[in-house]
């Protein structure tokens, strides 16, 4: 009972903290607004401030309902667990995989991840692709993959068209919606199937109109690889997904009003649903978008799951984001435009405002222009904007702004702050503020192209295109001239009046920074996105097995830690594999040893990065990529909390201005600092080691002789002078290939180099007694 009472004590501070905190800011911003309206309009300072005044008050005002339409949702959102059916009445699925112009082998994926599809009765799952390319080589990926090939002579209707096409040639009472990127897990048929079998019987024996009918049930779009928000900005450890927000949490609250939005993809939806409104919109570039709204008017639930069941690829340069952006911005305003959302009688306030908020969130570019050129107008060219003092803006703004902040981080469970929005929102705005201006006034787009996907595109190419950095640095000047000339007044009036407007111009000022940083780019290195997942594994070299677990595993490699520094596929012959079994994946990849180095604060500290060059077995593949993808995406699920303004430009300068230096160190380096015998023709000494890597051998202080033989333990390697810096001599052993080519004596130089490494070092007097010693000079390095 006690245990009990605390975790409930628990959970109700941690509830409290949520909901105190939203409360609290809707009070904050009652008051806020009140002041705002009535006594911080420039009336008499010309036409320009009081015209700019209104729109920047308009612009919060509205920004602040949506806020409070997404905290409202937020509030008390509730967790909607997967029903319990008997397996026999699990339906017949069909699966649509629509596609265009994507890659062969980025479809090839997603219809394996489709097969291993998991489901009481695997006949009753149909898989279509869908392709409105009208491609052979489509054709024939279908056909060696044993799924259904859709294609039609016309193209009408473009996405929403194709998938009606495939509706029109399928028959089962449920369909899954699939991007050609999206890789569903194994159990997104049990996880999402389910709802829909407990509607069913829910309703047995109702009456019509008392019965509840499930329309869709959407599932969140997450991506296994960097978005170009945590890529481009060195955030991969700092921050989730930039679209994490939207469905993980926005689009699961809405459940509360039904008013769920279709994303398109990894979508469960209702056969019936479809029929009922004449299928998918076709009069929208956002179809799904379209589509969603009108099952919602037709009377359906629709249910937004918070569990990550598929994953993807994000848009992977700044010109497919922006081109994405704005299509799903035009759309959205269109639609709502098309669908009538406020007078609309099929749907309800709560349906109505949350709609608005999805159509006003697009118009954050013109937000932003308002709240960026609102204190430059008043720095730099000497409007007035916003009439106030400073204590005042302490007493209204400043709890608004804090209490916001806050409710955001804690409704959003730490996916998302204000820091993060608005640096998202700023990146986007100049390219995306004309767009949705002419979308307002029905200047519509007509046709989009698809986002390239491929992994072929110049992945995240550094140095964008100038002019998406020009509005970047000329906001970047004004912003500067704005605060040298608030601290010019500030020195010279004596007044502190101005801190409000340098306030805003530096934080401005930071969130242009970091779009620059953002739109400079960042070089990609990567064939392939690495999972970062620790997996118990198997190395086996030459006959010899060794224990080891995985850092990373990726289609085209992985990094594993092993408990002692090995020595691997020395020569051409060498046969080294590494065996993976991850849940019901097996694997076993042949490799190239790529680099390695030691961590020393790990118990296995050995870390070996390996390329992959082949498979043991035809099913190696289809396996590995179930052990990558057939899970949660494995990058950050909620922001680091400790990540502020000063790391994050810290962060971006300091990796910008250090040349990236790819190390080629394909053996282990193993640091000795001891004494190690040797002998030459000139005598018998002993040499103060460095280090060692089996090709190579540092020794400190003058050797006997160029050509010298090392004696460890029972194997002796000779050696001849490779290169000498100052006084450190670098050896490298005669025919590396051959000393090493049977993995058991490796394992046994191996041991005695650690013994080595590990002992005291002798005192050097005592050995001179012994054999004639070279001298040392070990201040030489210093």
């Amino acid at each position: 009972m006690s245990q009990n009472w605390k975790i409930n004590t628990k959970n109700f501070i941690s509830d409290w903290g949520k909901k105190g905190w939203f409360v609290l800011n809707i009070f904050c911003t009652i008051v806020y607004l009140t002041w705002r309206i009535f006594f911080t309009i420039p009336f008499g300072y010309g036409f320009i401030s009081v015209f700019v005044g209104i729109a920047l008050l308009i612009v919060e005002t509205l920004g602040m309902v949506e806020a409070l339409v997404h905290y409202a949702n937020m509030y008390n959102t509730r967790d909607y667990k997967k029903p319990d059916v008997p397996l026999e009445l699990y339906p017949d699925v069909d699966i649509f995989i629509s596609t265009y112009n994507e890659d062969f082998v980025l479809l090839a994926k997603t219809i394996c991840a489709c097969k291993r599809l998991e489901y009481p009765d695997k006949n009753k799952v149909h898989i279509y692709l869908c392709d409105d390319g009208h491609r052979d080589t489509m054709k024939l990926l279908a056909s060696k993959l044993k799924v259904n090939y859709l294609d039609r002579d016309t193209h009408e209707g473009q996405k929403a068209g194709n998938l009606n096409h495939a509706l029109a040639n399928s028959s089962s009472p449920l369909i899954v919606t699939l991007d050609a990127d999206m890789l569903p897990q194994s159990c997104f048929l049990m996880e999402t199937i389910p709802y829909f079998v407990d509607a069913e019987l829910r309703n047995k024996g109702k009456k019509p109109e008392d019965q509840i009918k499930l329309g869709f049930v959407q599932t969140p779009q997450a991506f296994y690889d960097l978005d170009l928000f945590q890529f481009n900005l060195y955030s991969e450890q700092k921050i989730p997904n930039e679209q994490d927000y939207f469905y993980r949490d926005i689009e699961v609250a809405r459940t509360r009003t039904n008013s769920c939005i279709y994303g398109g993809s990894n979508t469960v939806i209702s056969r019936e649903a479809l029929n009922d409104i004449g299928g998918f919109y076709t009069g929208a570039i956002t179809e799904d978008f379209a589509t969603g709204i009108l099952i919602q008017k037709k009377g359906y639930v629709t249910l937004g799951l918070g569990k990550v069941l598929a994953s993807g690829m994000s848009a992977n340069e700044l010109q497919n984001l922006i081109q994405q952006r704005v299509r799903w911005a035009r759309g959205v305003i269109s639609t709502g435009r098309k669908m009538h959302i406020f007078t609309s009688k099929d749907l309800s306030f709560g349906q109505k405002m949350n709609y608005w908020a999805s159509i006003w969130y697009w118009y954050a570019p013109i937000k932003r222009f308002f709240y960026i050129m609102s204190p430059i107008l008043y720095a730099v060219f000497g409007y007035m904007i916003f009439r106030c003092t400073l204590w005042e803006v302490l007493l209204f703004w400043l709890p608004m702004y804090v209490t916001s902040n806050i409710s955001l981080s804690r409704l959003s469970n730490n996916i998302r702050n204000t820091k993060w929005t608005s640096i998202y929102e700023y990146a986007l705005f100049p390219y995306m503020l004309v767009p949705v201006v002419l979308e307002t006034f029905g200047i519509s787009l007509k046709k989009f192209k698809v986002t390239n996907k491929s992994n072929d595109t110049g992945k995240r190419k550094k140095g964008e295109a100038l002019i998406y950095q020009i509005p970047v640095f000329i906001l970047i000047v004004l912003s500067i001239i704005g605060i040298i000339n608030c601290i010019r007044v500030m020195f010279d009036s004596g007044s502190m009046g101005p801190i409000v407007v340098l306030f805003w111009l530096i934080v401005n000022l930071y969130n242009m920074v970091m779009c620059a940083f953002f739109l400079s780019g960042r070089e990609a290195y990567r064939k392939a996105e690495r999972v970062e997942v620790q997996i118990p594994a198997t190395l086996h070299v030459n006959g010899v097995d060794y224990a080891c677990i995985t850092k990373d595993v990726s289609e085209t490699g992985a990094a594993v830690y092993l408990d002692k520094p090995h020595l691997l596929n020395v020569y051409e012959e060498a046969k080294v594999s590494l065996e993976i079994q991850d849940r019901k994946y097996f694997a076993e990849m042949m490799c190239e040893v790529k680099f390695t180095k030691e961590d020393k604060d790990r118990e296995n500290p050995w870390l070996y990065s390996m390329e992959f060059i082949g498979f043991k077995s035809e099913q190696g593949y289809d396996n590995l990529l179930g052990i990558c993808y057939d899970r949660i995406p494995t990058k950050p699920q909620g922001l680091q909390k400790r990540a502020g303004f000063y790391d994050d430009l810290s962060t971006n300068i300091s990796r910008r201005s250090v040349p990236v230096f790819q190390l080629r160190r394909h053996f282990p380096r193993i640091e000795i600092n001891n004494l190690i015998a040797y002998s030459c023709k000139d005598g018998n000494a002993f040499a103060k080691v460095i280090d060692f890597n089996y090709q190579f051998i540092s020794m400190e202080g003058k050797p006997l002789n160029d050509e010298i033989t090392f004696h460890f333990d029972k194997h002796d390697l000779k050696a001849v002078l490779s290169r000498r810096v100052k006084n450190m001599y670098l050896y490298e052993i005669v025919d590396f290939n051959q000393v090493y080519s049977n993995q058991d004596k490796c394992d046994e130089i191996m041991e005695f180099v650690l013994r080595i490494a590990k002992e005291k070092q002798p005192d050097l007097t005592q050995v001179k007694k012994k054999v004639e010693m070279i001298e040392f000079n070990e201040m030489s390095l210093v």
